[in-house]
């Protein structure tokens, strides 16, 4: 016959499958003892011995929490992102698999395109083929999305979720990884003006939240410093168009900026690296010199900045890579504790463009 604290312990584990796989905090000893009128002493061998096969963890002051570890549990995290070919997504990803495979988590990849008709089907094979936790980075996240009732059906059914980059604007509660991007269009247009620069244009990307946010913390700075804003100066792209000059090779909308849109301003704010590589080519391939005569500055501080034919001045994070943060705070709800938002800071680095 089995012992008191084997017969309590095959009770908890129950306990533990019908919560499912998300942190669970169990009564305390005391509360044990009485629904079950046990020992003090038989309850702590039980809750050893479950501690022991990994399926709760005792935290000092605060009790004990199941872990997830259940064998009928799921033990893969769904990391859903737009492209897995962008040029800072391989970075990301790698980081957050190495916090994941820590606590004994694999991941599964899924790749949308930023089409949200793929999104959709993503998420309705996740609602079929649960998972413990989903990091995702959302569609279009400047547009409403057609998808909300599948993202709430997810969060409905328990499974912890955190967006990478830009949060879906109707899930306000669920918490988001992002960049400080008005923070970083700010700092870009202030370094542009110390240089003495007065007519500053940009290009931005349209369909997702850091465009519009990294516009506004440019032309803020453009505001405070006293000048008047251009619109002219400002050219927008969408995903379809940045597929057309990154996979294509086709930059005639950078031709047109350059032709008509940038006028007279002596200075460019660029989306990202990737989009200052081709302006730069471009405006090489005209004989216009840069920074002399057009300076370009940028986001992300990645290999484009480095192999561009004039080396360009752009914006990293100083403390942290977010595919780490992000894993942690997403790791934070699976253990059942508060995972909040947070914006990452940038810093400057200088180099030849501007």
């Amino acid at each position: 016959m089995s012992a008191k604290y084997q017969l309590l312990a095959q009770t908890l584990r129950q306990e533990l499958l019908r919560k499912g796989p998300h942190s669970y905090k169990l009564p305390t000893e005391q509360e044990l003892s009485d629904r079950y009128n046990l020992s003090r002493q038989t309850v702590r061998h039980a809750l050893a011995l479950l501690t022991q096969e990994g399926l709760i963890e005792r935290r000092q002051g605060s009790g004990s929490f199941s872990t997830g570890r259940g064998a009928n549990t799921p033990r893969q995290i769904a990391v859903v992102a737009t492209f897995l070919d962008d040029y800072i997504f391989p970075t990301i990803l790698h980081d957050a698999q190495a916090v994941f495979s820590r606590e004994g988590y694999s991941t599964l990849v899924f790749a949308t395109e930023n089409e949200v008709g793929t999104e959709r089907s993503i998420l309705q094979q996740l609602l079929t083929q649960p998972v413990a936790g989903i990091l995702v980075e959302g569609c279009k996240t400047a547009l409403p999305n057609p998808n909300l009732q599948l993202y709430q059906q997810l969060l409905g059914s328990g499974t912890p979720m955190l967006f990478l980059h830009g949060a879906c604007a109707e899930l306000k509660t669920v918490p988001c990884i992002s960049d400080d991007n008005y923070a970083g269009g700010y700092l870009l247009a202030r370094h542009l003006l110390a240089k003495g620069h007065r007519e500053i244009a940009g290009i931005f990307k349209s369909d997702d939240l850091q465009g519009p946010q990294r516009y506004h913390g440019c032309v803020s700075a453009i505001r405070d410093a006293g000048l008047t804003l251009h619109d002219r100066n400002f050219l927008w792209f969408d995903t379809q168009d940045r597929l057309e000059m990154v996979s294509l090779n086709d930059i005639s909308l950078l031709r047109r900026f350059l032709d008509v849109r940038l006028d007279g301003a002596t200075a460019v704010i660029c989306y990202n690296d990737e989009i200052a590589f081709l302006l730069i080519r471009e405006l090489l391939a005209r004989g216009r010199r840069v920074p002399e005569d057009v300076a370009v500055v940028s986001f992300d501080n990645s290999y484009y900045s480095q192999i561009s034919p004039v080396p360009i001045t752009s914006l990293r994070h100083p403390m942290g890579r977010m595919g780490q943060v992000a894993a942690e705070q997403l790791l934070r709800e699976l253990h059942g504790e508060s995972a909040g938002s947070r914006a990452l800071s940038w810093e400057l680095v200088e180099r030849a463009s501007g």
